[in-house]
C-alpha cells in the first residue's frame, strides 16, 4: 500500500514541499509506493508581495496569479477544495462535504489571514495591502490623495514584518514625485519601544524617519478607528486624527487550525523551531506562517523551512530518520522608496544587519517577483 502524503495549501511553503519532495521520491510515487496530494482551497495560486506594488499602481493583479496546476511538478496530485478540519486519530483531511483524503504524513502550510476585524471601526475607516481587493482599494484611495494627515498603525502579528517601513517609505517618495509631500503630515506608528521589532532594523530605520521628515509614534496599539471623527486611538490613550488611515492588519491563522483543535487561539501550530514538526505530532509538518514560531512571518521564511520539510520527508520515505534541521534563515528586501532598496539577512544565531540601499537591490527584488514563479515551481 502506497505511504500517502498531503500538503494542505497551495501557497509558496505548501508548493516549493511538493515539487521538492516529488522531484526527491519520483520513482517511489511511478513505482506506486507513495502518493503526494496537494490540497488547495483555490485553483490560483497568488503572489501576495506584489500587493504591495499594486497599492502605488506599479502592479495589476493579472501579474501576480497563476494556475496552481501550473505550477506543480506531474507527480503532485492536486485537489481544489476547502478543508474544514484536521482528524489526527484517523489520519485524515476531511474537506467541505465531507470526503477524507488519508495521509501517513501531513504538511500543514495553510499559511495566515488579515483580520481587521479584531480593531473595532478598523474596516470602515481604514485601507490595507494585503489582499487584492484591499490593496486596490488603498491605490484608489492614493490616486485620489490631494494632502492631509496619513496615519500608518501596524496591528500584531502580521506577515511580511518589513512591509510597514517598506510603505512608508514608498509612501513618501511618492508623494514628493507628485508635489504632495510638502501639504502631507506622514505618521508611522509601531506598538513597542521602538520602531521595529528587530532592533537592529530600527535603529536603522531611526534616522532615515528623521531625515526625511516622517513623525513616529511608538507605544501605539491601535485599540479602535472612529471613521465618523477619522480618528485612531491607542490603548495607551494616544488619539492620532487622520485624512487616510493605512493599517498593517492582525493576522490569525486559518479557520480549519482553529476548528481541527490543533492550534493556540491564534490558529498558530506549537512547532519544534528545527525539526519543523508539529510539537506532540511526527507525522505532522508545520511550514511558514502556520508556525508558533517567533520568526518573521516571511515568504523567504516558508521557501526555507519548505527546504527542511522536503528533505526529512523524501528522507522518511526511504527509510532514514529525517535528521535535517532548519536554522531559523530568513532573508527579506526592504524597499527603501521607489528606486532604492536593501536587505536583512538573518537567523536564530545571526542578528539581521540591514545593508546600505542601492538602485541594484531596488532591481534585484523586482527581478525576484518574477523569478518567483520558476522558484515556486521548483525551476530555480
Amino acid at each position: 500500500m502506497a505511504q500517502e502524503v498531503v500538503v494542505l495549501g497551495g501557497g509558496v511553503g505548501g508548493t516549493v514541499v511538493a515539487n521538492q519532495l516529488a522531484r526527491a521520491v519520483a520513482g517511489q510515487i511511478d513505482a506506486g509506493e507513495v502518493r503526494l496530494t496537494q490540497i488547495s482551497a483555490s485553483a490560483h495560486h497568488v503572489y501576495q508581495p506584489l500587493y504591495l506594488y499594486m497599492a502605488f499602481d506599479q502592479a495589476n493583479p493579472a501579474e501576480g496569479r497563476r494556475p496552481q496546476a501550473s505550477l506543480l511538478d506531474p507527480h503532485v496530485g492536486l485537489i481544489t477544495a476547502s478543508a474544514e478540519r484536521v482528524d489526527r486519530e484517523q489520519r485524515d483531511v476531511v474537506l467541505a462535504g465531507g470526503r477524507r483524503v488519508h495521509y501517513d504524513y501531513l504538511v500543514l502550510a495553510t499559511g495566515s489571514r488579515p483580520a481587521p476585524e479584531q480593531v473595532p471601526g478598523l474596516q470602515e475607516g481604514g485601507h490595507w495591502f494585503y489582499t487584492e481587493e484591499g490593496a486596490l482599494r488603498l491605490r484608489d484611495a492614493l490616486l485620489a490623495f490631494t494632502g492631509g494627515r496619513v496615519v500608518l498603525v501596524v496591528g500584531v502579528p502580521h506577515k511580511c514584518p518589513v512591509a510597514p517601513l517598506e510603505f512608508t517609505f514608498m509612501l513618501d517618495e511618492w508623494l514628493r514625485g507628485r508635489g504632495l509631500r510638502d501639504q502631507t503630515e506622514l505618521t508611522y506608528t509601531y506598538p513597542i519601544g521602538r520602531l521595529h521589532s528587530l532592533e537592529p532594523v530600527a535603529r536603522w530605520a531611526e534616522p532615515v524617519m528623521a531625515q526625511r521628515g516622517i513623525r513616529t509614534e511608538t507605544f501605539f496599539n491601535v485599540e479602535r478607528v472612529d471613521p465618523q471623527a477619522r480618528t485612531v486611538v491607542g490603548a495607551e490613550g494616544t488619539t492620532l486624527p487622520y485624512d487616510l488611515l493605512v493599517a498593517i492588519p492582525p493576522h490569525s491563522g486559518q479557520k480549519v487550525i482553529l476548528d481541527s483543535g490543533i492550534g493556540d487561539k491564534g490558529g498558530w501550530v506549537p512547532t519544534d523551531r528545527h525539526t519543523l514538526q508539529m510539537v506532540g505530532d511526527d507525522h505532522i509538518y508545520v511550514c511558514g506562517d502556520t508556525t508558533n514560531l517567533p520568526i518573521s512571518k516571511a515568504g523567504s521564511t516558508a521557501h526555507f523551512e519548505a527546504d527542511v520539510i522536503a528533505a526529512n520527508l523524501a528522507s522518511r520515505l526511504q527509510g532514514g530518520h529525517g535528521s535535517a534541521r532548519y536554522d531559523g534563515k530568513v532573508v527579506c528586501f526592504i524597499e527603501t522608496g521607489l528606486s532604492k532598496a536593501t536587505y536583512v539577512a538573518f537567523d536564530y544565531e545571526n542578528p539581521p544587519q540591514p545593508k546600505e540601499p542601492s538602485a541594484l537591490l531596488h532591481h534585484m527584488k523586482l527581478a525576484y517577483n518574477r523569478m518567483y514563479w520558476l522558484t515556486s515551481a521548483g525551476v530555480l
